[in-house]
């Protein structure tokens, strides 16, 4: 039963606290890491590994702690995904070494279901509310990012383990707000089926480690064609199997669902570019022009600064995003998304050699990001059934990250393919416009899957949820 106005604003309210743990959480290990993993000892490779555990553990948790909530309740799966948030980032605070930082990071990974399931709790007790309460939540979460980032490294200045403890504050008052929230009241029901879930949860291990490690090992190389190969296998095993299953862990038809694929072809693609070049932002911005003959050479305070100023963009972009939905209409809007984005990016390829066109490309890209984010969490969560809610999002999600983690291995390849011959090794300026070329390509594929989306007088009825038995149980 929906609630009214008020109630739903305090619910609004607890769910932007659960998100700007979130948020803290994702942003502020990135500055930290290199003082840390010296700090224990961990070199540039073990540093590395355990971001490609922390990736991992964003593939697998995905839509297993999606569906999971669509069986046994959004609440307690959020309850459990903020636990160990909470428990991993109090470990590694208060023991920081090579192993706690390792399983910390990897219980860190369930923050990938915060989304999906308070997008199951919004949507069955303020679906009034829904759009607007999702665009203050991405809002809420780039927010948190760029400030998690700024207070870590400023914690760390002095010593290098002290900003480990910026997520602990936040994580325990995400846990007591995951206590308050109320339930979605969506049908519950179904087995979870481990056996698809080994499955699928085999064959994201493999397409995350090809996607990540491919460029070390070489893409042409045995070892990457066969991790390659093996994920293809397992997933084409892994759809059989749904498809022939009565409880099926992710029901294949949403597979099948138009409107809820050309979203996640949306999300990909933006992805692709608007997150998967963050990285590669920050090194060109950090380049002395006198050494490579481009780059801005910026200190990390002024690049620190950008980043935060595209933050506040994709801020904008997301508040504005249910006003432009009810004004123009959600097509409107995601091909709005990618257009800007591949504007962005084209602004960076003629303007590089001035700060400041550069930096109006990199904040239109951060508008851009506001606008997708918002558009298609929302959009994923209202195509399919109620009881479908957590897992569509979590597919969505998935979306997000596989395509900020093939854009990130397409720059890298691009980026190592223009290195100089030299003893230095340096990137050619060919390199980064390339880079920038390809994700305004990909962005400008989003706006085509955007565009291809039913207008509000072609969707038609949206899926209603399954009856309940007498226990409660879907049918």
């Amino acid at each position: 039963m929906a609630q009214d106005s008020a109630p739903a604003r305090g619910m609004l309210a607890t769910m932007a606290v659960v998100v700007v743990c979130s948020g803290v959480v994702q942003g502020y290990l990135t500055p930290l890491l290199p003082r840390v993993g010296e700090h224990v000892g961990l070199s540039g490779v073990g540093q590395n590994n355990l971001y490609l555990l922390a990736q991992l553990a964003f593939a697998v948790m995905t839509p297993l702690l999606s569906r999971l909530g669509d069986l046994y309740g959004h609440r307690r799966l959020l309850r459990i995904s903020v636990a160990m948030v909470a428990a991993g980032s109090v470990l590694m605070a208060v023991r920081p070494t090579a192993v706690t930082l390792a399983v910390g990071m990897n219980l860190q990974g369930a923050v990938v279901g915060f989304f999906p399931l308070l997008a199951g709790i919004l949507r069955t007790r303020a679906p009034r509310q829904a759009r607007t309460g999702m665009s203050m939540l991405v809002a809420a979460l780039l927010m948190a990012v760029g400030t998690g980032s700024l207070v870590a490294g400023s914690l760390s200045e002095r010593h290098a383990v002290a900003g480990l403890w910026t997520a602990v504050p936040v994580s325990v008052l995400a846990l007591a707000a995951a206590m308050v929230l109320p339930d979605s009241p969506a049908p519950r029901g179904g087995r979870f089926h481990f056996g698809a879930a080994a499955l699928l949860t085999a064959g994201l291990v493999a397409l995350v480690l090809v996607l990540t490690q491919g460029g070390t090992w070489g893409w042409s190389s045995p070892k990457a064609l066969l991790t390659a190969a093996l994920a293809v296998v397992l997933l084409a095993l892994w759809v059989r199997v749904e498809h022939r299953s009565a409880q099926p862990l992710v029901k294949v038809r949403l597979l099948h669902n138009r409107r809820l694929a050309l979203v996640n072809t949306h999300t990909f693609c933006a992805a692709f570019g608007a997150v998967g070049f963050m990285g590669t932002n920050a090194v060109f911005l950090g380049t002395d022009p006198h050494e490579a003959g481009y780059g801005m050479h910026l200190g990390a305070r002024s690049i620190a600064t950008v980043s935060f100023a595209m933050v506040l963009t994709g801020c904008l972009g997301s508040a504005l995003t249910p006003r432009l939905a009810r004004t123009l209409g959600d097509r409107t809007v995601l091909a709005a998304a990618g257009i800007l984005c591949a504007a962005g990016f084209t602004t960076m390829v003629l303007g590089h050699r001035v700060l400041f066109p550069y930096v109006c490309g990199v904040l239109v890209v951060g508008l851009a990001t506001g606008l997708f984010e918002a558009a298609t969490r929302t959009l994923s969560a209202e195509v399919v059934a109620e009881d479908e809610t957590a897992v569509s999002v979590g597919l969505n999600e998935l979306a997000l990250s596989l395509g900020a983690a093939i854009g990130a291995a397409v720059i890298g390849a691009l980026l190592a393919g223009h290195r100089t011959t030299g003893p230095d090794g340096v990137i050619a300026l060919a390199g980064y416009q390339w880079s920038w070329g390809a994700c305004a390509v990909a962005a400008l594929l989003g706006a085509v899957a955007g565009l291809a989306f039913p207008g509000r007088a072609a969707l038609g009825p949206l899926p209603a949820s399954r009856p309940l038995t007498p226990s409660g149980e879907a049918l």
